[in-house]
């Protein structure tokens, strides 16, 4: 799947083209690779604006009717050597097509893929129940590799993304250390290969914290 080329700027053909699309959203943010997103665990870096009040919503609209959260952080399998082997072109038309397949397999139409940095998005999934949290990325994983855009430098032999998804029960303010849970999860999806999920329930501990308190 390719997009063609034209001589604006990235961004813009990306707003055009969502425009005319499913509902996916672009946030530019910080350079969160996968080297960078590891980085994040533990220093709390400021996100993108979009994401930021996604995650504020989601979490204020959760804990406000007492249901679950659930957090999927995603990205491209060795987009660093994608990039290298690629170029910015077809780089860029393989992000696009990603957020996109993404977005296509959402379970409902109020849901968003926002970008995170160069190879990443994060989807935010409130009253979703966590099993259908998992049957969600497992369908994100499935849509990536029917696009079958070529990846040379992956054994695979074409695109793939791992995912962290991090389910919680919200109370309260929005706490940061939920994307954190997300992050962390994908860093462990990423050392076990490729086109992994790894997931982390945080709402057994939170159960236990609330009654010995």
């Amino acid at each position: 799947m390719t997009v063609s080329a034209t001589a604006e700027p990235f961004w813009t053909r990306v707003r055009a083209a969502l425009g005319a699309l499913s509902p996916v959203r672009s946030e530019r943010g910080p350079a969160y690779g996968q080297a960078a997103i590891a980085r994040s665990i533990g220093i709390k870096p400021k996100l993108g604006q979009l994401i930021e009040d996604e995650l504020v919503h989601g979490w204020a609209n959760a804990a406000g009717r007492h249901v679950s959260l659930g957090l999927l952080v995603i990205e491209i399998d060795r987009s660093t050597d994608y990039f290298g082997a690629y170029g910015k072109q077809s780089t860029d038309d393989c992000v696009l097509a990603v957020m996109q397949a993404i977005t296509d397999v959402l379970p409902r139409s109020g849901d968003t893929c926002l970008r995170l940095g160069r190879a990443g998005f994060v989807v935010v999934l409130p009253d979703l129940p966590g099993l259908m949290a998992r049957a969600t990325a497992h369908k994100i994983t499935e849509a990536v590799r029917r696009l079958s855009l070529a990846h040379k430098e992956s054994h695979a032999g074409i695109v793939t993304v791992s995912l962290g998804l991090a389910v919680t029960n919200p109370r309260g303010s929005y706490d940061k250390k939920f994307f954190e849970a997300g992050a962390e999860a994908l860093k462990k999806a990423q050392r076990k290969g490729i086109g992994r999920l790894e997931a982390v329930d945080l709402r057994p501990a939170q159960q236990r914290k609330r009654k010995a308190a």
